[in-house]
């Protein structure tokens, strides 16, 4: 039907004489519009349309001489698609993980921060519907004779029961809608959060499984340094004894012991506080046969995406919070433009009275109760203004956040770029120079046997050879750790 025929339909309809039945029809007709219209503005509010903001990083990654990655290859599989258990490869490392992910205080701390806020978000939902009441009561007033219209002293009783609805806003201008909108994108941004919370725990237990790895390793090597200084210097001192070294020999070798000594002692309390470490991040002690004797293999990462850096770090969970954040304060703009415009209130109430209890049901005893309410604001001096620069300022600070979040994720990225395109140089160098001081130490301690060299090329070999073997081994960490550094900052597994 076009609108100019119902137009002229219904014009045709008021000149008819209508029935009983069409007269119900049209009182109720205007009311039906009336709620379908109040029905419709109350979805619409007043909050500006939000556009994500452009990422303020280059489009593509580094380049240079540090970032030896290969460009052009197609995208594998994205970082923040894979499960950590894909990325680490170690049973014992997999159950502290799962450990930890159970135990943790701060993973616990995020969760509940996830209920509270949820909960908010419910609250503030529900004013978007009426609130309806379910009230009983009965008023008993003895009034004196001076005070009676009869000049007798009388009792008055009144009984009621109904149902009641109390200052219920009609949301015309969307102001409870942009508040709910504000506290869903809290809910949402306190979800992510806890995602990110999840990922950094999972990379930090790793670390510290790492640490742990490593510092045992460092451990056995001053141990096994001290026994090799220890029997060193028991040779030396049979030849001292036998006139065939020096005093001087005699405590160049005593020192080395001591240092060796001294290794061991700081190794065997820097161990006992990574256990401690690990412990904490765990949330409970783990147990011994699931903590690491030597420095294990890490699984390799997939190939990085080679399309635009923010369209990998936007699936990071700390952006995707922070994006959340900016949304919340873009619907808060609405609520602040919605508080110029009239709010309309209703109170209602239904249901039976009566002066007598037993007649509180029967017939005509209904009763009703109806007061809207409208609230204009005419004067607030400014104060209402000031709320919408607020709201205004406030969004403006979660978009400089929203791009400090991707800036600070795209320098992690890179650092771990960095760092991951030279680090297998680095190792393999570290690998060499110890392979050489080990040669140059059976050399010049084999020429000091044979009466070629002094003791102190023995000991310039031997501190060289010990300094090298412990580089190797923060060289292997620093690998190890930054492989699942790389793998945190990409957004690894997104909290799976």
């Amino acid at each position: 039907m076009s609108i100019k025929t119902f137009f002229q339909t219904t014009t045709q309809r008021r000149n008819e004489k209508p029935s009983k039945e069409k007269k119900s029809i049209f009182s109720v007709a205007p009311l039906l519009c009336v709620s379908s219209m109040l029905f419709i503005l109350s979805g619409c509010t007043m909050a500006p349309k939000y556009t994500r903001p452009e990422a303020p990083v280059p489009a593509s990654w580094p380049s240079g001489p540090s970032y030896k990655t290969e460009t052009g290859k197609p995208a594998g599989k994205l970082v923040a698609d894979i499960p950590w258990k894909e990325f680490f490869i170690d049973q014992q490392l997999r159950k502290v993980i799962d450990l930890a992910l159970v135990n943790n205080r701060d993973l616990r701390v995020a969760a509940l921060n996830i209920e509270k806020t949820r909960a908010l978000y419910q609250i503030q939902r529900s004013d978007l519907f009426p609130q309806i009441d379910g009230t009983a009561g009965a008023n008993i007033q003895r009034l004196p004779a001076d005070l009676s219209s009869t000049g007798q002293a009388r009792i008055n009783r009144q009984y009621n029961v109904g149902l009641g609805v109390s200052s219920y806003e009609l949301d015309l201008f969307g102001r409870v809608r942009s508040l709910k909108d504000q506290a869903l994108e809290q809910y949402l941004a306190t979800e992510q959060a806890r995602r990110a919370v999840q990922i950094s725990l999972v990379a930090e237990v790793a670390n510290a499984w790492l640490t742990l790895a490593a510092d045992r390793e460092r451990l056995k090597l001053a141990q096994e340094t001290l026994g090799s200084q220890q029997e060193s210097y028991q040779l030396i001192q049979h030849r001292f004894e036998a006139g065939a070294s020096s005093q001087l020999e005699l405590s160049q070798a005593r020192t080395r012991v001591d240092a060796a000594r001294v290794d061991s002692a700081l190794y065997t309390a820097r161990l006992a506080q990574s256990e401690n470490a690990l412990n904490l991040l765990v949330g409970a002690t783990v147990p011994k046969e699931l903590l690491p004797n030597q420095l294990a293999p890490v699984n390799t990462l997939a190939e990085l995406p080679s399309g635009l850096p923010s369209d990998v770090l936007l699936a990071r969970p700390d952006i995707l919070a922070a994006e959340h954040r900016l949304q919340g304060a873009n619907a808060n703009i609405g609520a602040a433009r919605a508080a110029f415009f009239p709010r309309i209130g209703l109170s209602a109430s239904f249901g039976t009275a009566s002066a007598k209890l037993t007649d509180l049901f029967q017939p005509g005893s209904a009763a009703w109760n109806f007061v809207p309410q409208i609230s204009v604001p005419l004067f607030d001096a400014g104060s209402n203004l000031a709320n919408l620069d607020v709201s205004k300022a406030e969004r403006d600070i979660a978009i400089a956040q929203y791009e400090k979040a991707i800036q600070s994720a795209f320098r992690e990225v890179a650092d771990s770029l960095a760092t991951n395109g030279t680090i297998g140089e680095q190792l393999a160098a570290q690998q060499s120079l110890t392979e050489a001081a080990l040669d140059s130490f059976r050399l010049s301690e084999a020429r000091y046997n044979r009466g070629v060299d002094s003791y102190l090329t023995v000991l310039d070999s031997q501190r060289s050879t010990y300094s090298a073997q412990q580089n190797l081994i923060n060289v292997r960490l620093a690998r190890l750790a930054n492989q699942v550094t790389l793998y945190k900052v990409l957004g690894g597994g997104a909290g799976k």
